[in-house]
């Protein structure tokens, strides 16, 4: 479940990058790496835990579920977190700046 939603969410944010230059200037790019490394972690941890569980893997418990889908969604928001301080530290718009300086 982790790794079905940080790839969701890697796409998306890739599909969004392509899509639009003005999205580029915001620092996509940086959250779309964010996403897709921590997809690469989650299918290198899902083969070693196949490996280790075998046809197991595939059958989780419903709190098994539960909890995979509670730490994607937590490192989909911290994510979301780490690119949201770098655009703020970043100012590419330069709306911070000005913002801090007209007062």
């Amino acid at each position: 479940m982790t790794l079905l939603i940080t790839v969701f969410a890697a796409v998306f944010c890739t599909a969004a990058w392509y899509q639009d230059v003005q999205k580029r200037e915001m620092k996509i790019g940086l959250l779309c790496w964010l996403f897709w490394g921590a997809s690469l972690m989650w299918f290198v941890d899902a083969i070693f835990a196949y490996r280790k569980r075998g046809a197991a893997y595939f059958r989780p418990t419903p709190t098994e579920m539960l909890n995979d889908t509670f730490l994607g969604l937590s490192v989909v928001a911290l994510g979301l977190v780490i690119w949201i301080v770098y655009v703020l530290i970043k100012d590419p718009k330069g709306i911070v700046r000005s913002k801090l300086f007209n007062k």
